[in-house]
Parts: C-alpha cells; sequence; structure tokens
C-alpha cells in the first residue's frame, strides 16, 4: 500500500491531551505545524514552531472564532487530487499548498450538554462548525491526507511514523478517515438530540406527540466472549456522544456476558418501582423475587425465599446502600449468585463479598434513572417507539384513591397498600403476569405464559402453602372467571387487576360468590 510523507499539518484541538508528544514528532520530520487560537498557543508555548492561521489564509479569525478555517486555502489544500493535473493547475494557480495531515477534534458538544442545567446559547456555541468541515474534507481526501480525530490513534500513528520515517500508510488512512465519518455522524445525531428536546414548542405540544425522525448512533465499548448462545458474537455499544450508564460500573468479578448485561437491565426497571427498602432477584430477565420492608438485609431475605430454586445463580439487586448484615444475609440464604447491584457498598461489605472469587459486584448510583422513550429495533429493519411504562411509586398515593372495587367485599387501610405493592410487582413481570404476594413480599410468580391461568397456575404452585391468605395481581384483564375459580380453590384472598374484559361482569359475579374483594386499577400494564 502507498505510503505519503507528511509535509504540512493543521491542528486545531480542543482535547490537548497528549498533544505536545505528537508534535515534537512533526517537528523531528520537519513538518511545517499551522494551527489556531488555543491550540497554537499550547504548541508554541511547549517551543515548538507553529504558523498561525491568518497568516496561512491570509484572512483574520473573526466572530469570536467563528470564522477562521473556512477557507478556500484550507480546504482546497485538503480536497485537490494530487493524481488529477487540472487540480495540481488550479491549486497552483491560487497559491494553494497542500495540507497533508489535518489533527482536529470537536468543540465538546456532548459534554457540555451533559450538564442538565446548560442554557441553549452555550450548548449553540460548542456546535462546532469549521472542524467538522476540515475532517471530512481530509477524509474524503484519504489517497492523500491524514486525518486524526481522536487522541487515542496519536500512539499508533507515532509508532507507525517513527517506522516510516514520516510518513503513512494507505490502510492507516483510510482506517482513521472512517473513524471520522462515523465521529461527525455521532456528533450531528447529538446536536440534533439536543436540539430536538430544547426546540420552542416542544413543551406545549400534546404528550402523545412522538418525534418525527429518529436517528441513532452507537459506538462500541467493548467486545463480549458470545452472544445468548456462543455460537453467537456480541459486543456491547453505547450511545454515540453520551456516557456510559452507570450500572455498568464493575467493583469486583470477571467481565460481564451478554446475558448478565440484559439481566442488569432488567433490575433497573424492578428495582425503580420502590422507594422503601428493596430487593429483587432476576433471572432470565424476569423477577423471581421481590420485597420491600424497613430493613434490606430482611427485604433480601424475603426476595429470595419467594423462589429459592429459580434464585440460584441469579442477580441480586437492591436499591439502598449495600450494608455487612445485607451482604452477609445474601449468603446465608443462598450460596451462589452472579452478580449483586446496589447504589453502593460500604468498605466491610465490599470486603465480604470479594471474598467471592467468582461474584460480580456493580455499583450503580442511577438504580432510579430510567425514563423517556423505549427502542425496540426490530431484524425486519425497523424501529418500534414507545413511551416508558412510569413508575408507580410517582403517584403512588393517587394510585390507591383510584382504585375502585365492583365486587360487594372492599378492602382499605394497610391492605389497599399490600394491593399496591403486588401491583407494582406484577407491573415488572412479563406477560402474561400473575404475582402472588403475602404483605410486601412476593410468594409466587407466574409470568411469560400464552394462557392467564397457566400463569397462575404456577404462580400458586411456586408459593405452595403460601398461597392461602396472598394477594393474587394480574398484568391485565383476566377473559374469563376460571382463574377466579382457581384462586379462590387454592386460598386467595384479595386480586387486583385492571379490567376491561367483555367478561368482566362473570369475573366480579365468581369473586362474589367466593367473597374476593377485588380491586381495579383501569390501566394495563403488559410487559413483552
Amino acid at each position: 500500500m502507498s505510503k505519503i510523507k507528511i509535509r504540512r499539518a493543521l491542528i486545531s484541538v480542543s482535547d490537548k491531551s497528549n498533544l505536545i508528544d505528537f508534535v515534537r514528532l512533526l517537528e523531528k520530520y520537519k513538518v511545517e505545524i499551522i494551527s489556531t487560537g488555543g491550540t497554537l498557543k499550547a504548541i508554541q508555548d511547549a517551543g515548538v514552531k507553529a504558523l498561525p492561521i491568518d497568516d496561512f489564509t491570509g484572512f483574520p479569525e473573526m466572530l469570536d472564532g467563528r470564522v477562521k478555517t473556512l477557507h478556500p486555502k484550507v480546504h482546497g489544500g485538503l480536497l485537490y487530487r494530487r493524481d488529477k493535473k487540472s487540480h495540481v493547475q488550479q491549486a497552483s494557480d491560487h497559491g494553494i499548498e497542500p495540507i497533508d495531515m489535518v489533527i482536529v477534534n470537536l468543540y465538546p458538544f456532548e459534554k457540555v450538554t451533559q450538564n442538565p442545567d446548560v442554557d441553549l446559547e452555550t450548548a449553540i456555541e460548542n456546535i462546532d462548525i469549521g472542524g467538522p468541515s476540515m475532517l471530512r474534507s481530509a477524509a474524503k481526501n484519504a489517497d492523500a491526507v491524514a486525518v486524526v480525530c481522536d487522541p487515542a490513534d496519536y500512539a499508533a500513528l507515532m509508532e507507525e511514523m517513527e517506522k516510516n520515517k514520516g510518513a503513512v500508510s494507505e490502510e492507516t488512512r483510510v482506517r482513521l478517515a472512517l473513524k471520522v465519518f462515523e465521529r461527525t455522524s455521532s456528533y450531528d445525531h447529538a446536536i440534533a438530540a439536543f436540539l430536538n428536546k430544547k426546540r420552542p414548542g416542544k413543551k406545549t405540544e400534546k404528550p402523545e406527540a412522538l418525534p418525527s425522525s429518529i436517528s441513532s448512533f452507537y459506538v462500541k465499548i467493548q467486545d463480549l466472549r458470545y452472544g445468548e448462545n456462543p455460537h453467537q458474537r456480541a459486543a456491547l455499544y453505547k450511545a454515540g456522544g453520551t456516557a456510559m450508564p452507570k450500572h455498568f460500573v464493575q467493583l469486583h468479578g470477571k467481565e460481564l456476558s451478554y446475558n448478565n448485561i440484559l439481566d442488569i437491565e432488567a433490575t433497573l426497571h424492578v428495582i425503580r418501582e420502590f422507594n422503601k427498602p428493596a430487593a429483587c432477584v432476576i433471572k432470565h430477565t424476569n423477577p423471581c423475587g421481590i420485597a420491600q420492608g424497613e430493613d434490606l438485609a430482611q427485604a433480601v431475605s424475603d426476595a429470595v425465599d419467594c423462589d429459592p430454586l429459580s434464585a440460584f445463580g441469579g442477580i441480586l439487586a437492591v436499591n439502598r446502600k449495600c450494608d455487612l448484615k445485607t451482604a452477609k444475609m445474601v449468603f446465608a440464604k443462598l450460596n451462589f449468585f452472579e452478580i449483586i447491584v446496589a447504589p453502593s457498598f460500604d468498605a466491610k461489605a465490599l470486603e465480604f463479598l470479594k471474598e467471592r472469587k467468582n461474584l460480580r459486584i456493580l455499583e450503580n448510583e442511577g438504580l432510579a434513572a430510567c425514563a423517556g422513550l423505549e427502542y425496540r429495533f426490530l431484524k425486519s429493519g425497523g424501529l418500534l417507539v414507545q413511551d416508558d411504562d412510569p413508575v408507580l411509586i410517582a403517584a403512588y398515593e393517587s394510585f390507591k384513591k383510584e382504585l375502585t372495587f365492583p365486587t360487594k367485599k372492599k378492602l382499605s387501610g394497610r391492605e389497599l397498600d399490600d394491593l399496591a405493592f403486588a401491583f407494582q410487582c406484577v407491573k415488572v413481570v412479563k406477560s402474561n403476569a400473575i404475582v402472588l404476594t403475602q404483605g410486601q413480599k412476593t410468594v409466587g410468580i407466574g409470568a411469560g405464559q400464552m394462557s392467564r391461568v397457566d400463569s397462575v397456575e404456577i404462580a400458586c404452585r411456586k408459593a405452595g402453602t403460601r398461597t392461602a391468605g396472598s394477594i393474587l395481581a394480574s398484568d391485565a384483564f383476566f377473559p374469563m372467571p376460571d382463574s377466579i375459580e382457581l384462586a379462590h380453590k387454592h386460598g386467595i384472598t384479595a386480586i387486583i387487576q385492571p379490567g376491561g374484559s367483555i367478561k368482566d361482569d362473570l369475573v366480579i359475579e365468581a369473586c362474589d360468590r367466593f367473597g374476593i374483594p377485588m380491586a381495579l386499577t383501569g390501566k394495563r400494564h403488559f410487559k413483552h
């Protein structure tokens, strides 16, 4: 592959990490350096000779730096084809000199706009115009120009230039050019996404209005050992221009797998539903035990007790700092969990948990920070978008007040809290979902069945003798009274469900016949 000797480089960077080492290498190979603003000062302060951009173009920087590199001598020097006589002649006629390397990283728009308090003017002033233009010009002409948009590429490029006495290979130029188009695409996506949230009239739009278009760009974080199965490739990506979600801060243990990450994500949708000390156990993205109370260790105990067989090898999540008492309770109940997730761990708890070599420990300060829109990519190439199903605790008191009892027998007081807890739990189980609870803990869960009566049977079988006296919650209406008959057979004492079936009257009649109070929420919570 052909190599090009670097004779002239244009440098303009906001991130100056490791820049001086790189420019010293350019100096060593007698590369003429052109630079701008703060970058120029940093280079000159390091004792390296550099030409100001306005000396090169013959045109001053202006408009507070908004216009400095948008000039024919810059873009002509990047874009003209060295192998085309007419291009070479035109460049010569207009005094355009070749630029062989561009080192540019963009204004930190993504970093600035991650601050929730950033104002629109500050955000707009951090939209880079000249930088993306230079990067794209250089990348388009990768046959003749090397372009660097990421300081992480300096080390390998320096090594190559040392080996090639100041030249860069075609393979490297093409690789770096591709990275430029990925970077500028990500940058534009971040700008569009931010401005879409800030645009005038946004707050007055109908709540049901979704974006007319959606763009996305994802950057690979790491390759994973394999996917759901060993024959499937897998990798973890993050949305371009965003920080990695905090639930991936790992404190201990071997690397996470594809399935681990899916299960960790599932814990967020469960544990965010509860404001008291709470714990959940996840297996295959479904909860197999949920509990809350005044004591975190007891919540862990109750969550595991719901279904210890299924909990084995699962993921345990809590919504409070994990103390030593809680950590010890984990392994007093069950000797094998894959992962423990908590907002934080005290020192003694962490020391105790780290004694288990195969346990992965994850810290997450943002367990409840999950809202907005949900996206599902379709294998056919489409994208499904919906509002996130908001947590019930956000309107917990109004939720209880809005419950209606169509049955003759009704509940009140603390019994309403237990009903609400049961519905919080069933909301996060995959449909068709049935959850049985005793107080503030689950005792049986039936998930993901094609028939709701099958889910009732599974939940009752899981609960065993604990079915008697329990509350039954259903994520959607009962299509037939058969589930009510089964509930009565197992000694279930109360039911909560959305209602809305064409056979509601038959379901209510069955409840009255067996003396079971039934509350209706009026809102379905399918989780497919």
